[in-house]
């Protein structure tokens, strides 16, 4: 349920807060990029944070640590390190997945398949190490991830290393073919409401804390993600507001997609967004050129992933009573824009950036049509 204002424990919320704008580095408490957060209740007053569970979490993935990793088939770990010298086209954040990944499923050959080499590797091993991800309960689209890092090895292997490696000159790639992933959902999906939006806003506003206003109201009015919004730059202020417009158009940033450059992305920044980007820039104390900047160690710095978690989990969590995080805010833009009746075609590809509009649909369109529902039986005849 909703936190009403006098159900917030303002203390330590301010707590969390100061943390943030500290000008020290804040830990990094991800343990990998799968945003696993850890599943916990947070009480404060008369509320709870309620993390609207549909199944329990799985447990972690075992880190593979250095001494396991060197128990892995040499072969194999050579494999390992000729695959990423060689694979520029993935971004960063991909390589640091695949990496963690096929270290996973190596320590899994080692510990369950006798520490075979790759090319002795069949499809039946496969299903097994499949099997062994589903019995631990990870979800389907922490499984696909570990299918998708093995399955770009065998390419690799198949494209390139079969032409002059005899021992893999017949190899295919064991991961085709598999039985389709059953898709599972470990959180409810649902919007964040304008009264918790307003609510959100209402307390950075009272509280003076403009960087997390910016923040809060960057999400809520164009649903991008972290990684994109620490791009937005201070001159996209100063651009020309074309007559009747009531949004100015992002410079060109790098969205998620294959290899440094990525996917190229403008985004539509609401004039209402502007005004407190300016709060915060006119307020900061100091020159980037950026506008998600802040001060750490005495440096100037973007935000990073673990400040916009750590906000998300530790101030609007608590400000809201249930568990919000980036994504939730996509899906609301998306839900909201459709609500309004603009075209789900526009929604897609200027909102959500995706090439396909069945993405928009299947995991950002989040309406209910609770008023359509009501009389949907009216004209069946029993």
């Amino acid at each position: 349920m909703f936190n009403a204002n006098n159900d917030i424990d303002h203390l330590e919320i301010e707590a969390e807060l100061n943390k943030l704008d500290s000008e020290e580095e804040i830990e990094d408490t991800v343990e990998n990029y799968e945003d696993e957060e850890d599943d916990i209740e947070i009480d404060f007053k008369n509320a709870t944070v309620k993390m609207n569970m549909l199944k329990d979490r799985a447990r972690r993935a075992e880190e593979i640590t250095e001494d396991m990793w060197l128990k892995c088939n040499k072969e194999n770990r050579m494999m390992y390190e000729e695959f990423f010298a060689t694979q520029k086209q993935l971004s960063k954040d991909t390589c640091i997945q695949y990496k963690t990944c096929l270290k996973q499923f190596f320590y899994f050959v080692y510990s369950e398949l006798v520490d075979k080499p790759l090319y002795k590797i069949t499809k039946r091993d496969f299903m097994r190490f499949m099997a062994y991800m589903q019995d631990r309960g990870l979800s389907s689209s922490a499984i696909g991830l570990r299918k998708s890092a093995v399955s770009s090895l065998c390419i690799y292997i198949e494209n390139i290393v079969a032409d002059d490696d005899e021992n893999y000159k017949t190899f295919r790639n064991f991961t085709r073919g598999m039985p389709a992933i059953p898709k599972t959902q470990t959180y409810m999906k649902e919007p964040v409401s304008e009264e918790e939006y307003e609510t959100m806003k209402k307390y950075f506003l009272q509280h003076k804390k403009y960087l997390p206003l910016a923040y809060l109201v960057t999400l809520w009015g164009c649903g991008c993600r972290r990684s994109e919004a620490i791009q937005f730059k201070t001159e996209i202020l100063d651009y020309e507001i074309p007559e009747g417009q009531n949004y100015v158009e992002s410079h060109v940033v790098r969205g998620k997609g294959a290899g440094k450059e990525g996917k190229p992305l403008t985004y539509m920044i609401p004039l209402e967004v502007l005004k407190y980007w300016r709060l915060y820039v006119e307020n900061r104390g100091f020159e980037s050129e950026y506008i998600f900047a802040r001060v750490e160690n005495g440096n100037v710095s973007v935000i990073s992933r673990q400040w916009s978690n750590r906000l998300c989990e530790k101030v609007l969590s608590k400000i809201c009573g249930r568990r919000i995080t980036n994504h939730n805010f996509k899906a609301t833009i998306v839900t909201r824009l459709l609500e309004q009746g603009v075209d789900m075609a526009i929604v897609s590809k200027e909102i959500a950036h995706h090439n396909d509009i069945s993405t928009t649909q299947s995991f950002y369109d989040l309406r209910k049509f609770e008023d359509k529902k009501k009389n949907i039986f009216n004209e069946i005849k029993i």
